[in-house]
């Protein structure tokens, strides 16, 4: 285990006008293992919170985990919730190339049942962490990540919530009425050419006839992986459709947190 002076931990710590706040935030990577595969997550909790608090799994995009997941981890921590990023790939794998990320996509995605125990094994070291209350799990992820926690809920796993940024809505499970117990958040953008208008009505319709708790909130002119503070670069050096919205990452945060303030309450 290690407290981490990162940059969020200072802001916390001037926001709150002490130093001894720099101890507050703590980070701990954890090794764990899932039909013979070694995979690395990374928790964060704020240990100046007494007792236990919900816990909050954050999958990561495409690329694979890395800082940028493990530093929402790190918000959610500050927010009060003990946090998991966990890794969906196994293995050290994280890229900063399209090709290869699609690729590992695919192989995570190739086999329903795998991605499912991947996703379980995480949710279990999260209940069992010290600080966590395991009877209060959401899960929220981001682009292809996305995807992994809509379907999470599709399968009626035991979420209170989820959250989709930028994540792909299309899926081929079709859940019956009944199969969902997770609410369900969605942030979308108008301009994502990956998650078109036809694909964003075919998640409307299907979470209808699934009669799921949801809400889908769009943000006109927005394009993909909004929430990354990264992603102009990318887009730049690939030539992708992806780009950073501040107001878009800033409301769909502030919807999030008043999005757990509610089912954690009940």
């Amino acid at each position: 285990m290690t407290s981490k002076l990162t940059p969020l931990a200072v802001g916390i710590a001037l926001s709150l006008g002490a130093g001894t706040a720099l101890a507050q935030l703590q980070t701990e990577t954890v090794k764990y293992s899932v039909d013979g595969k070694t995979f690395t997550g990374y928790i964060a909790w704020n240990d100046a919170i007494e007792g236990k608090r919900p816990g909050v799994l954050v999958v990561h995009e495409w690329w694979g985990h890395n800082e940028f997941a493990r530093d929402q981890a790190e918000k959610l921590a500050a927010a009060g919730y003990t946090a998991f990023a966990l890794d969906m790939y196994g293995e050290g794998k994280v890229t900063d190339h399209p090709d290869e990320a699609q690729a590992f996509m695919k192989e995570a995605t190739g086999d329903l049942e795998s991605l499912k125990a991947r996703f379980t094994a995480a949710m279990e070291e999260l209940r069992q962490h010290d600080t966590v209350d395991g009877s209060r799990i959401a899960a929220q992820g981001y682009c292809f990540g996305g995807a992994v926690v809509l379907n999470m809920a599709r399968l009626g796993m035991d979420l209170d919530g989820v959250v989709s940024y930028h994540g792909s809505l299309g899926s081929p499970i079709e859940p019956e009425p009944g199969t969902i117990t997770a609410r369900i958040q969605v942030y979308t953008g108008g301009a994502d050419q990956m998650v078109p208008a036809d694909q964003v009505a075919g998640f409307v319709a299907s979470m209808q006839n699934a009669e799921a708790d949801f809400s889908v909130t769009s943000f006109p002119g927005v394009r993909h992986s909004f929430m990354n503070p990264g992603a102009d670069a990318v887009a730049e050096e690939h030539g992708m459709p992806i780009g950073y919205d501040q107001d878009a990452a800033e409301r769909s945060w502030e919807g999030t947190m008043r999005f757990y303030q509610d089912i954690f309450s009940q």
